[in-house]
């Protein structure tokens, strides 16, 4: 799993019909090269700014109610940052 910040939305109104109903989001890494930002889809309602735990690559067909061209995906919405170094 990934620990990154929601930074934005994708917009796209002409897709495949499997990606229907997830949101798509802009998520940056909490640890690492800061540039890599990559797009998971939602179903939580993570919203810009929140901090989420995002799973991929095979894994995120687990999370995901139907089957659909995802390698991304929202699994939770952390309350709180972590304390780093306690």
């Amino acid at each position: 799993m990934i620990l990154g910040t929601i930074m934005g939305t994708v917009v796209s109104t002409r897709k495949c019909r499997n990606l229907v109903g997830f949101k798509l989001l802009l998520v940056e890494p909490f640890y690492g090269e800061k540039k890599n930002i990559f797009v998971a889809a939602d179903t939580m309602g993570a919203g810009i700014g929140e901090l989420v735990l995002v799973t991929t690559d095979n894994t995120t067909q687990f999370a995901i109610d139907r089957s659909a061209p995802v390698d991304a995906f929202v699994v939770g919405i952390v309350d709180a940052p972590p304390q780093l170094g306690k």
